[in-house]
């Protein structure tokens, strides 16, 4: 009877045969017509597979040697124990791993995944392309996800950064991340919105919509990036990131028989970092330096909350929008940055006033201004909606420290606004250019213990509404046609706990206000954003006449993840989200004398699961 080791070296002869037999054949059967970089290709999944052969070959070998070698020990003990012990003879040794005449004998390690990366200057492969080893599988009970952080960009972003590359091109390693989402929402009145909430947008009791609740299940936030990097030098460091979802929604899309929502560019930039300088570029379309961040003013490490609403929360202040930023860094500790970004503007008017329309007569005249101040998109833009006139980008100034205590951030906003008005009896338009801004602060700390976190930020100015989830207008009217800057307030503060390596819960408390901007009119009304005088009377009656402005919005929100299934095979995760809103309207009049303070409230319960098969 032959030995089990005789049996698996004759088995893995016979192995190396076919394979060797089929790589000839395939060798053969191809015309040297095909282009190399199909060639090389073709040569390295063939190589892979065998390598993937040899391993299986060897641990059923060492599986062998060991049942054996156990049923061997215990026969010798129990037939005599006072004979010397045998040395047992099991299966050959098993070959050292298969390797190909291209690759290097060394696996130097990447820093992020542990993967051997090959040359980039193997002539065999003319265009550089090369499939990248497989990830090490994660040991059993410990996650591949970092939930211990205030913002954890596992569930924030994509987590591309901590992934392992997939392939490499030439210089070029290329990451992939990404998740696919279901999310249930409910709102207890119907704003038929999808998973994104317009927070401002909660309706009165006149309008029928208030409390009839809704219901959508929706799969837009499913999410992909991709991640490329090369260091020319070691002191240089280039990057290009793309990120995308599918909360577009074109002319055609609906929900009746195809829910055929689009992708769209949530992110798309590329970066330049020289470590020796502490020297920082981004160009692109980013996250807004305004936004809270969570170490240095580095990308991709926004302090954003661990939300699942695409609209995060009332009080936080951010944007994504195309800017140069350029940053320098003091030994990755002190933080200065400066942004150049997309001034796009909000206004609101207490009436209804299109662009190139007539404002009411201020006080003293017998006729008002005509103002413009927008246009329909053009050229590779929508069409559908307006774009406001806009004279320079936003400018946005940050310095940062992080500290053993904590991170902390403080930075200043300048904006400028533009119209043009035509004076009651004039024949020509006029230009009219205003300044507004702010200041803000953000600050990301542990609470005595690295299982609690305390986040929050504030923004403080004229004409920053557009900053915050709620959309208060930036600007409104005054009576020369003049866009001029509504005072806002901003903030939010966030309690984040991790009772476990696995659960993530956060509490946020976030509210938005603004101030008053008008003039008096010919009629003895005021006019503009914030005016006392309007009769509100209708906002409280079904299908009631409401022209209520918004003051403040205040909202409480509470939720938590739960990363449940963790493996080779990627993560799954499960999130729960309650938000309460309240808004408040400036206060007007009943019609008969009296003062009315028109107000409502809004709930949303966020059910959510997301796989994520690269985590």
């Amino acid at each position: 009877m032959k030995s089990a080791a005789s049996d698996s070296i004759v088995s893995k002869l016979k192995l190396d045969s076919k394979l060797l037999l089929g790589t000839l054949l395939c060798c053969l059967v191809n015309k040297p017509v095909f282009a190399l970089a199909d060639d090389a290709q073709e040569l390295a999944a063939i190589k892979a597979q065998m390598r993937l052969l040899a391993a299986q070959v060897n641990a059923i070998e060492q599986r062998q040697a060991k049942r054996k070698g156990s049923k061997t020990q215990t026969a010798a003990a129990s037939t005599n124990r006072s004979t010397p012990a045998r040395t047992l003879v099991t299966s050959a040794p098993a070959d050292p791993a298969i390797r190909f005449s291209p690759d290097p004998a060394d696996t130097t390690r990447v820093a992020s995944g542990g993967l051997p990366l090959h040359s980039h200057g193997n002539t065999s492969n003319p265009l550089g392309f090369e499939w990248l080893p497989t990830q090490d599988v994660v040991a059993h009970g410990h996650s591949a996800m970092d939930l211990s952080s205030s913002s954890p960009s596992s569930i924030t972003q994509t987590s591309v950064d901590h992934l392992p590359p997939i392939f490499s091109i030439g210089g070029i390693s290329v990451k992939l991340g990404g998740f696919i989402e279901l999310s249930n929402i409910w709102r207890d009145s119907n704003m038929t919105a999808g998973p994104a909430t317009a927070w401002g947008s909660f309706p009165y009791a006149n309008s029928p919509n208030h409390g009839l609740s809704e219901e959508r299940l929706s799969a837009q936030l499913s999410r992909v990036s991709i991640l490329m990097e090369a260091n020319p030098t070691n002191a240089i460091r280039l990057q290009a990131y793309i990120e995308s979802d599918f909360g577009g929604a074109a002319g055609t899309s609906n929900s009746v028989q195809i829910s055929g929502y689009t992708p769209r560019m949530r992110q798309g930039y590329f970066t330049f970092t020289q470590k020796d300088w502490g020297f920082h570029l981004l160009m692109g379309q980013a996250w807004s330096l305004v936004t809270n961040y969570s170490k240095g003013l580095l990308p991709r490490k926004e302090q954003l909350p661990a939300v699942t609403d695409n609209n995060q929360i009332p009080g936080i202040a951010f944007t994504r929008v195309p800017q140069i930023r350029i940053g320098k860094d003091w030994h990755e500790k002190y933080w200065l940055g400066l942004s150049l970004e997309d001034p796009e503007a909000t206004f609101n008017f207490s009436s209804s006033v299109p662009s190139g329309g007539t404002l009411p007569a201020a006080y003293g005249q017998t006729a008002g201004t005509r103002v413009y101040y927008q246009n329909a998109g053009g050229v590779l833009l929508n069409s559908g909606t307006n774009y406001t006139y806009n004279p320079a980008p936003d400018i946005v100034v940050k310095a940062a420290a992080d500290t053993s205590f904590g991170h902390y951030e403080v930075f200043g906003l300048g904006r400028w606004f533009r119209s043009l008005s035509v004076l009651p009896g004039a024949t020509t338009s006029k230009k009219h250019t205003s300044f507004g801004g702010g200041v803000g602060a953000g600050m990301t700390t542990p609470l005595g213990t690295k299982k609690l976190q305390l986040a929050g930020n504030i923004l403080a100015g004229e004409g920053v509404g557009r900053y915050g989830p709620s959309l208060l207008p930036d600007t409104t009217f005054n009576a020369h046609g003049q866009l001029t800057p509504v005072p806002e307030i901003i903030g939010s503060l966030g309690l984040i706990g991790h009772p476990s390596h696995s659960v993530l819960l956060y509490t946020y408390g976030g509210v938005e206000t603004s101030g008053r901007k008008s003039y008096l009119g010919a009629d003895g009304h005021n006019y503009g954003y914030g005016v006392t005088d309007q009769n509100l009377s209708g906002c409280s009656i079904e299908f009631g006449a409401c022209n209520a402005q918004t003051r403040t919005l205040a909202s409480l929100t509470t939720g938590g993840w739960w990363h449940f299934m963790d493996g080779h095979y990627g993560s799954l995760m499960a999130g729960l989200q309650y938000t309460y809103i309240r808004k408040f309207a400036f206060k007007g009049t009943n019609g008969a004398g009296s003062n009315v303070y028109p107000t409502t409230f809004g709930n949303t319960v966020y059910v959510t699961f997301r796989y994520l098969p690269f985590q």
